[in-house]
């Protein structure tokens, strides 16, 4: 049930909000609502000991609120009378309970770039955080005249973001051949074993010592 406070910049009414607030912290339940800001905006200033109700709750609010806008203020003075009509308004009961209020005002540029370039930030972590898979290679010789030491040499000379070498061994093929087989680690987003194979180790220069690659298992981390 919505609560009504009149004339919250005069005596009378401050007198009724410090009796409503008597073995009260806030408006509306124990935690700081709409209510208490809707109420606080029409509160002018704090009024001190006449209302201690009133004033230790504009303490509480005014605490709260300061969490939001760190910024050092150099206070501001306002001069004038409210106009009946606009106090009036400010303090006619909410036809939507759920309506909100605008502390910040409206958003400006800085705020829509600040706003883009957390979603920027969002996005490039969720790409950091993107899937590993473990691959062992088999790659063959041309034939058993084939430098082996320096085949292994023309495949770990292959860098790129994404891909780490590991272990390696040598396997008997028959007829005097061998293959070298080798782990890597590669990033998903980052590394295609496909391309790593028809694009670096199979093409010059590396096919002097490499005629092909094969992929013997392929596990995701």
């Amino acid at each position: 049930m919505a609560i009504t406070f009149s004339d919250l910049h005069t005596e009378s009414g401050l007198k009724a909000l410090d009796d409503y607030l008597s073995g009260k912290s806030y408006i509306s339940g124990d935690k700081l609502t709409k209510d208490d800001i809707k109420v606080y905006a029409a509160v002018l200033k704090n009024p001190g000991g006449s209302f201690a109700n009133v004033s230790k709750w504009y303490n509480c609010v005014s605490s709260q609120l300061a969490t939001s806008f760190p910024g050092k203020a150099v206070g501001v003075g306002l001069g004038g009378k409210a106009a009946p009509a606009e106090s009036a308004k400010a303090e006619a009961p909410a036809a939507d309970d759920d309506d909100d209020l605008d502390l910040f005002g409206d958003e400006t540029e800085e705020d829509k770039k600040a706003a883009e370039e957390r979603e920027a930030a969002k996005k490039s972590a969720k790409k950091k955080e993107s899937g590993k898979s473990s691959v062992l290679l088999d790659v063959k010789p041309w034939d058993d005249e084939t430098d082996m030491k320096k085949l292994e040499e023309a495949v770990r000379s292959v860098e790129m973001p994404g891909l780490l070498w590991g272990a390696s061994k040598l396997v008997a093929v028959g007829y005097g051949i061998k293959k070298l087989q080798i782990m890597l680690t590669i990033v998903d987003d980052l590394v295609s074993v496909d391309n790593l194979i028809e694009e670096h180790l199979t093409v010059e220069p590396h096919n002097e010592h490499i005629q092909s690659c094969d992929i013997v298992a392929f596990n995701k981390i």
